[in-house]
């Protein structure tokens, strides 16, 4: 005979598996300190391939501008503003990638806690 609650239950773990389900088994699988780590590491990786380009751009925006004062310029202290801009920039990424990952941890593994529990609650049906 068909026990009604099983199959509520089957149901809603399969929903559960198909969608986000699939993305939290693969947070899950990680440790928090490695899982945040890497994120955070392809976060940087992404905001200094996009600063180069912003400041490419820039320098292509402004290229009569700077070819004509290259040489009244300091070239060590305009170095110095560019790193201090991107090390600030990376710095503020960084942190807020490190909060959200954290955050994205947090739930998945929250979520997981449920899915496993609601797999003993089956298990235990299946006992009875």
């Amino acid at each position: 005979m068909i026990n009604e609650d099983r199959v509520i239950l089957m149901t809603k773990m399969a929903s559960y598996e198909k969608g986000p389900g699939k993305k939290n088994v693969a947070i899950g699988n990680y440790f928090r300190g490695d899982y945040i780590g890497f994120q955070v590491l392809k976060s940087i990786i992404s905001v200094t391939v996009a600063f180069m380009i912003v400041a490419g751009i820039y320098m292509f925006y402004h290229f009569e501008t700077i070819m004509q004062e290259v040489y009244n310029m300091d070239m060590i202290e305009t170095g110095k503003d560019v790193l201090r801009i991107y090390l600030i920039v990376v710095v503020i990424y960084g942190v807020l990638s490190y909060l959200i990952y954290s955050y994205r941890y947090h739930k998945a593994r929250r979520s997981l806690k449920n899915y496993y529990m609601n797999l003993r609650k089956l298990s235990q049906m299946y006992e009875d």
